[in-house]
């Protein structure tokens, strides 16, 4: 099983009775540093207190159970406005939402896509943009996010 399942499968009833939901689990490495994150939400926004007290929570049980061999940092962190869609719940619970789509290829010059997110087909991703529908394949799509004009 990899890290991030794993992590996920303990750190998610603490989240949840937090009063949180776990967005997503993250182990990636930066430079040179390996680095743990757990990105939360919640109704409202999450502030700067629900992620110290998840990662307080959770660093214990990290400490205890072990699953990374290596040296990491670990972090809480808000899912934020922009966030990734990975998972298909994800995307049914922002269908009709602002995204911007990024694709490994252009297409029509363009490798970035603002639409309004209109269907999501095992990995195929539907915009509405301009009273059209534009569909782009798994195979094309490298992320979807959330857009938000500022």
């Amino acid at each position: 099983m990899k890290i991030t399942e794993t992590v996920r499968q303990f750190a998610e009833p603490v989240v949840q009775a937090h009063g949180c939901s776990l967005w997503d689990v993250e182990y990636v490495r930066e430079g040179a540093d390996w680095f743990l994150r757990l990105y939360i939400d919640k109704p409202g926004g999450v502030d700067i207190n629900d992620c110290e007290a998840i990662s307080r929570a959770v660093d214990p049980i990290l400490d205890e159970k072990d699953p990374i061999p290596d040296s990491y940092s670990f972090e809480v962190c808000s899912a934020g406005l922009e966030r990734v869609l990975k998972r298909p719940g994800d995307f049914a619970q922002f269908m009709g939402s602002m995204v911007l789509v990024r694709l490994y290829q252009p297409k029509d010059g363009k490798k970035e896509i603002v639409g309004t997110l209109a269907g999501y087909d095992d990995g195929a991703v539907t915009l509405a943009i301009g009273g059209e529908t534009v569909r782009f394949e798994k195979k094309e799509v490298a992320l979807v996010r959330l857009y938000v004009e500022f």
